[in-house]
């Protein structure tokens, strides 16, 4: 899996397939920052410009969109992601 940041020098990075998505982008030192990893704090808050396939959001990741992102139906928590294929995204961060 590839990802690409948009707007951002960092280089696009591979992944495996249906890996979490926070645990490879600490690892390499990416620009999207993390906190506490449930879904609750809002500190890797990104936007999904393109992607081939991802999960759906849980109930509890959507209320937390609905506070920290409302009206973006891009934003995702990346701690909470699960993807496999290529995706672009942006750190939206707090």
């Amino acid at each position: 899996m590839r990802i690409k940041f948009n707007e951002s020098n960092f280089k696009p990075i591979e992944i495996p397939d249906n890996a979490n998505l926070s645990e490879y982008l600490d690892k390499l030192n990416s620009p999207v920052l993390f906190g506490c990893r449930t879904g609750i704090c809002g500190t890797c808050l990104i936007e999904i410009i393109e992607s081939e396939n991802s999960t759906p959001p849980s109930a509890n990741e959507l209320e937390t969109l609905e506070l920290l992102a409302p009206n973006n139906s891009k934003a995702r928590l990346a701690c909470q992601l699960v993807c496999s294929g290529e995706i672009q995204l942006e750190y939206l961060g707090l």
